[in-house]
């Protein structure tokens, strides 16, 4: 079976306000069983319009994967990053 990977490309605008929303989306992480393989860390962007902040979170399955980010216990988390900055998220099958 395929893994599924949760993509994220983000602008931290208030940082104080993003931490509340990582630390709360450690509980449907924890839930689904994502594991970060990139969290943040040195970026050059090098085509297009990319941004500084990139994370990917494997997943055991699509499933798993999609089932995190459509999780009522992270939409709880999602709530908390209002005002905090912008997000891109994608739920991608790996091969």
């Amino acid at each position: 079976m395929a893994k599924g990977y949760v993509i994220v490309r983000a602008e931290v605008t208030n940082p104080e306000k993003w931490a509340e929303y990582v630390a709360k989306s450690k509980i449907p992480l924890d839930m689904f069983g994502g594991k970060p393989i990139v969290r943040g860390g040195q970026a050059k962007i090098i085509e297009g319009d990319g941004l500084a902040r990139n994370v990917v979170i494997e997943f055991e399955s699509y499933d798993k994967a999609l089932g995190y980010a459509s999780s009522p216990e992270y939409a709880e988390a999602r709530k908390l990053r209002e005002g905090a900055g912008v997000l891109h998220m994608v739920v991608v099958e790996g091969v």
